[in-house]
């Protein structure tokens, strides 16, 4: 079992922003660059990296989904917090 992970995030304001940015990574825009530019979190300038989190230390909803994320590089489907919606990258696993 997955003791940890290793994350990136992205967090805007509504679903479609979410799945809009969610299309332009799939279709090559690289996680980091998307995260700089319209990341409404601080960690955006980091290119979204979070580091190592275990259970327990984010909200259930964004530890739900980086923790069931299978592959490194994977990208979660928009994830809804109280904080806005955010676009998961599984960048680690301990």
């Amino acid at each position: 079992m997955t003791n940890e992970v290793r994350a990136s995030h992205i967090l805007v304001k509504t679903e479609e922003e979410a799945k809009k940015l969610l299309e332009e990574i799939k279709a090559g825009k690289s996680f980091a660059e998307a995260a700089k530019e319209v990341s409404l979190c601080p960690s955006g300038q980091n290119g979204g990296d979070l580091g190592y989190f275990g259970r327990g230390m984010m909200v259930k909803p964004f530890e739900d989904a980086a923790f069931s994320m299978e592959k490194i590089g994977d990208v979660s489907e928009p994830v809804q917090t109280q904080f806005g919606w955010h676009l998961i990258q599984l960048t680690g696993k301990d």
